[in-house]
């Protein structure tokens, strides 16, 4: 009788085991939770979370990567004309 409510308990709590990793994995998974992760790494990326200040070395880079495709564009645009 013991090994039957030792394996019944064993069957339980893997049960909810299982049912834990599935709400982690449903709640990693939900669209809010990736859209609010990546704007998350996206901030991280241009401030400092420990300190809060603006990283400036990829501020730049950025904005002169949008500077560069504006200037391209035009550049193209009046070449085609």
């Amino acid at each position: 009788m013991t090994n039957q409510t030792s394996l019944e308990q064993e069957i339980e709590e893997t049960r909810e085991r299982l049912a834990h990793t599935i709400d982690q994995l449903l709640h990693r998974s939900h669209p809010k939770t990736i859209a609010s992760r990546e704007v998350t790494s996206v901030k991280a990326h241009f401030v400092d979370f420990r300190t809060g200040a603006p990283r400036t070395d990829n501020i730049l880079k950025a904005a002169g990567l949008v500077a560069g495709c504006v200037a391209l564009f035009v550049v193209v645009r009046k070449v085609v004309r």
